[in-house]
């Protein structure tokens, strides 16, 4: 039972993690916005997500592991649990050191003193973005996988 609960809020914490990434690619990619438009949602968006998604990634990564001990005797769901592992690191990662420098710049920004270059951040934040995207969907696929395997 203990290993249905905790593969049970590991697809949830997951799934709700890389929905949010995915969910932010596909609808509110700020390439085509105005200046004003960008600053105004980039820092929403920030204030909003910047503290609570990591947490949330973490707790989904540290239930990534724990399924991956619990599959520990099934070499196949092992493997994929721990490949799933990797990949939300590797979202973190990007997160922390990709898109988190990027936000703290742009918090400190107004109109009167957002930089000429803003698209250059823009651009490499959007570049990011996809890179922990791609990153979170792998990880989900194979997470789920993972599961599934386990349960044949």
């Amino acid at each position: 039972m203990t290993t249905i609960l905790i593969s049970f809020a590991n697809l949830l914490a997951v799934s709700l993690v890389v929905g949010a990434m995915f969910g932010i690619w596909l609808g509110y990619s700020p390439v085509n916005l105005s200046p004003i438009a960008y600053l105004e949602q980039q820092q929403h968006a920030i204030r909003a997500l910047n503290i609570t998604m990591p947490i949330f990634g973490a707790i989904a990564t540290l239930l990534t592991v724990a399924s991956a001990v619990l599959a520990r005797e099934d070499r196949l769901a092992f493997a994929l649990l721990i490949a799933a592992v990797v990949c939300l690191l590797v979202a973190g990662l990007v997160t922390r050191f990709g898109n988190q420098p990027i936000n703290a710049k742009v918090m400190t920004w107004s109109m009167q003193t957002m930089p000429t270059d803003w698209t250059t951040f823009r651009d490499d934040w959007c570049k990011w973005h996809i890179t922990r995207t791609l990153a979170g969907i792998v990880g989900l696929s194979l997470l789920i996988l993972g599961t599934l395997v386990e349960r044949r």
